[in-house]
C-alpha cells in the first residue's frame, strides 16, 4: 500500500479557508455566516464525527467577518471540538426541544440584528438547513432588523477549489478504490449471489485501507443492466451478465466516486460497443478538462462521442460532478452549467448511455484540473470491456 497522507489538517488550512470566506464576505457586505450542515461545519473547524448520523441534535457554526468561527454545539461534542483550532465553543445540554441552542445563537446574533447587519445562510441548490424549521422561525422572529441573504455561491466557490492537502486525501482514497476494483475478478464468479459480491467488495475496500465504504451501488443482468441505484439482490451472477459496481469510499472524510464494468464469462457485441463509446467519451472529457473551459464544454465533449450510439444521451441529467468532502458536490457537467473550470477543482467524469432493450451503461473516473491538463486520480479503466 502507498503511504497515506497525514490525517486532519494543520491550523493554517482552516485559517486560510476562513480568511478566504471573510474576504468574500467583505465584498458582499455580509457580517457573518451561519452554518448548520456537516460539510460546512467540518470545512471551517475540522470537526469530524459520525454523530451527525443522528437527527436528534442540531450543530451550528458562526463565521464572523473577522476572527475565528464560533461553535454552538451540544455538550456531547465539546471535547472533540476542543481538539480543533477554535477557541469560542458554546454548548448546551441536548436534546432540549424547547431550546436546542436557540438562546445561544440569539446571544451571538442579537448585536448584528441591532445594527441591521446582513448574515448569510445557504439557501440554494444542493443545500438544506439542518435544524427544525420551527426553531429557525423562532430564532429569526427574535432578531428583528437582521437581514438574511443567500451564501450558497460564496461557500460553493470556496469548496469547489481544493487545497493540495485535500487533493492528497482524495488521491489516496482513489488509489484505495482502484486497488479494490482490481481485486473484483478474484471476488466475482458465476452463480455468486450479487449481494455477496457487494459484501466482499466492502470487506476488500476496508482491507485496502478505506475508513468506510458507505456508498456501493451497481447492476448486473444478461446483456446489460437496467439501473445503477438499486440495492443488490440474491440473483446469482450468470454467464453473459454485464456487471457494474460504483463505489463512494471514504478516507479521512474525503470521497472517491467511480465505477467499473465487467462481463461474466462472455460479452455480447452491443455491450462491447457501448463500453468502447463510453471509454472514448471519458477520454474526450479528460482532454476537455482545462482551466477556462466550462462544465458545459465537458458535457458537450463527452456527449459528442456518446451520440455515436445514443443520440438522446440517456436521461440522467448530467455526465459528472464535483467531488470531495461529499460524494457529489458542485458543479454538474450538464448543458445548463456554465461554471468555469479552474486549477485544483476535483471532478468526476461520468458519461452514460442507453442501448439495446432498455439497457444502460455508465463509466466514471475522477480527475483534478491542472494548468497543463487533467490529472487522473483513479487508475484508468481498461480500454476494452474486461471479462471475468
Amino acid at each position: 500500500m502507498t503511504n497515506a497522507p497525514a490525517r486532519g489538517f494543520p491550523t493554517e488550512e482552516f485559517a486560510t479557508r476562513t480568511a478566504r470566506a471573510q474576504a468574500e464576505m467583505a465584498q458582499t457586505g455580509m457580517a457573518g455566516l451561519l452554518l448548520t450542515t456537516e460539510p460546512e461545519v467540518r470545512y471551517f473547524s475540522g470537526f469530524q464525527t459520525l454523530f451527525w448520523q443522528s437527527p436528534t441534535r442540531p450543530w451550528f457554526l458562526f463565521v464572523p467577518a473577522t476572527g475565528k468561527p464560533i461553535a454552538v454545539i451540544p455538550e456531547i461534542g465539546a471535547e472533540l471540538m476542543r481538539q480543533s483550532w477554535l477557541d469560542d465553543i458554546r454548548t448546551w445540554s441536548a436534546p432540549a426541544p424547547k431550546d436546542d441552542g436557540i438562546t445561544l445563537l440569539t446571544d451571538i446574533l442579537a448585536p448584528f440584528a441591532g445594527r441591521g447587519d446582513t448574515i448569510g445562510l445557504m439557501k440554494g441548490h444542493e443545500t438544506h438547513m439542518r435544524m427544525p424549521l420551527g426553531d429557525y422561525e423562532r430564532l429569526i422572529a427574535g432578531l428583528g432588523g437582521l437581514r438574511i441573504v443567500d451564501a450558497t455561491g460564496l461557500i460553493r466557490g470556496l469548496r469547489m477549489v481544493k487545497s493540495e492537502a485535500e487533493i492528497d486525501k482524495i488521491a489516496h482514497i482513489c488509489a484505495i478504490g482502484s486497488r479494490t476494483f482490481a481485486r473484483v475478478p478474484e471476488m466475482a464468479r458465476e452463480s455468486q449471489p450479487f449481494e455477496d459480491l457487494f459484501r466482499a467488495f466492502r470487506r476488500e475496500g476496508l482491507a485496502q485501507g478505506a475508513d468506510d465504504v458507505p456508498y456501493l451501488v451497481g447492476g448486473a443482468d444478461t446483456g446489460g443492466y437496467h439501473d445503477v441505484i438499486s440495492p443488490p439482490s440474491r440473483r446469482p451472477l450468470a454467464r453473459g451478465d454485464i456487471l457494474m459496481l460504483d463505489t463512494g469510499s471514504v478516507w479521512d472524510g474525503y470521497f472517491c466516486d467511480f465505477d467499473r464494468n465487467w462481463a461474466i464469462g462472455q460479452a455480447d457485441d452491443l455491450s462491447r460497443r457501448a463500453y468502447d463509446v463510453l471509454w472514448r467519451a471519458t477520454e474526450a472529457g479528460i482532454a476537455a478538462a482545462l482551466p477556462g473551459a466550462t462544465c458545459r464544454d465537458l458535457f458537450h465533449a463527452m456527449q459528442g462521442v456518446i451520440a455515436e450510439m445514443d443520440d438522446q444521451g440517456g436521461d440522467v441529467g448530467r455526465l459528472g460532478h464535483g467531488l470531495g468532502m461529499q460524494l457529489t458536490e458542485w458543479p454538474s457537467h450538464a448543458a445548463w452549467d456554465t461554471t468555469e473550470l479552474v486549477e485544483n477543482m476535483v471532478l468526476t467524469l461520468e458519461p452514460s448511455l442507453s442501448y439495446g432493450d432498455g439497457r444502460i451503461m455508465v463509466h466514471e473516473e475522477n480527475i483534478v484540473v491542472r494548468a497543463g491538463g487533467a490529472q487522473l486520480l483513479t487508475e484508468r479503466a481498461a480500454p476494452e470491456l474486461p471479462i471475468i
